[in-house]
């Protein structure tokens, strides 16, 4: 039994479909994959589709930050779907190529802008050891700002949320394109 396959939208009860709608309608302009399977829980869907807008589009991170701390979480769980949907935002957000291959290789980025290594080693020291140290919190607050770092935690979590709930369904990344992780 597939785990996940594609919704139908016109297989929807009136709740899903309003919330198909309402995501469908935002910037996201469709409705992907973990969003799909969360329908089968209108509730939960309709919460989360709003934390990710704001998780995605909303935070005060520019999108280069945001698109960094996704692929850290992305990496952290493997979640091949996640990371292969984000690579291209990342890139096109500023996040270099350098960057971006040695975090698929688990290896340590060279930087070139002192707030991308804070967000990195902000993301690695919480998912290596489950908390932050107070001098990479302090790094982080310095150059995010207390609302940045906040918001810095709720990206992590949220897609953390994504990450596991491709993993758990086993989405697959598009028909044609290779994992891009290694386990």
């Amino acid at each position: 039994m597939a785990r996940y396959t594609e919704t139908d939208p016109a297989a929807l009860d009136p709740a899903q479909r309003r919330i198909w709608d309402e995501i469908a309608a935002g910037p996201r302009g469709g409705v992907p994959a973990p969003l799909q399977i969360w329908l089968k829980s209108p509730e939960l869907a309709a919460r989360a589709q709003h934390l990710g807008a704001f998780a995605r589009y909303g935070t005060s991170l520019p999108p280069r930050l945001s698109e960094l701390a996704i692929l850290c979480t992305a990496r952290f769980w493997t979640s091949q779907y996640e990371w292969h949907h984000h690579e291209s935002f990342a890139r096109k957000a500023g996040i270099g190529d350098a960057v971006i291959a040695a975090i698929a290789a688990r290896r340590v980025p060279v930087f070139e802008k002192e707030d991308e290594r804070a967000v990195y080693e902000f993301c690695t020291a919480f998912y290596r050891d489950k908390a932050v140290d107070d001098a990479t919190f302090q790094r982080a607050a310095a150059l995010l700002g207390e609302r940045g770092v906040v918001e810095l935690v709720g990206v992590m979590g949220y897609y953390s949320l994504i990450s596991i709930t491709l993993n758990a369904f086993e989405v697959p990344v598009p028909a044609g394109a290779e994992p891009p992780l290694a386990p």
